[in-house]
């Protein structure tokens, strides 16, 4: 089974996404700040991580390039609202050795799901 870590300032949203992944036999836990994420991150060791970018205090970019300096093999799925972040998040994480999926809010659980199952793809 793997471990998906959610992590968005909006709990709406992130509670939302652990049910969807929940629901499709993923272990989800959700973390609303970035701190919570890599306290959570450190005690789980998530398989995927998937994240809003803006974020009050530090921002998911922030998060990414801190949490795959210690777990380099997880997988990361990017979500934002904001169609102009998209340049930012690019610029971000270009020089990631795995790029993350980048997908624009709202976004449908099957769109979600398919691109989080073509992650574990990818070697």
């Amino acid at each position: 089974m793997h471990r998906v870590l959610i992590v968005d300032d909006e709990p709406v949203i992130a509670d939302t996404l652990r049910t969807i992944f929940g629901k499709e036999g993923f272990d989800a836990c959700v973390a609303y700040s970035t701190e919570d994420a890599l306290v959570r991150a450190r005690e789980s060791a998530p398989d995927l991580l998937l994240c809003d970018i803006n974020m009050p205090g530090r921002d998911g970019l922030e998060l990414i390039q801190e949490l795959l300096r210690e777990q380099p093999d997880c997988r990361v799925m990017v979500l934002t609202g904001s169609v102009l972040g998209l340049r930012r998040v690019r610029e971000g994480t270009r020089g990631l050795a795995r790029p993350p999926s980048i997908l624009i809010k709202p976004c449908q659980p099957d769109v979600l799901l398919r691109q989080a199952g073509e992650l574990f793809l990818t070697a």
